[in-house]
């Protein structure tokens, strides 16, 4: 189910979070983080405060010099952790 609080477009989930648009749409391709909707009519993505907190995670870890594979790899445990 979808929690319907906080929806955000991408240039809102830019600006939240300090990613370009240009890399929040890249770690969509990498499946680094999904979409949680669509809008049926203008087919805009929706994401949630999950979403920003997987960019916080990934951000921190870009920081610890973790590549993008490694990331893929260590995102599925932290969020079990989480």
């Amino acid at each position: 189910m979808i929690r319907v609080d906080n929806l955000y477009l991408i240039k809102d989930l830019s600006r939240l979070s300090g990613h370009s648009i240009y890399t929040i749409k890249f770690y969509l391709k990498l499946g680094l983080i999904q979409e949680v909707g669509r809008s049926q009519e203008t087919r805009f993505r929706y994401f949630n405060e999950e979403t920003l907190e997987r960019l916080a995670r990934i951000r921190a870890l870009r920081k610890e010099g973790k590549g993008l594979t490694d990331i893929a790899r260590l995102l599925p445990t932290m969020d079990r952790a989480a």
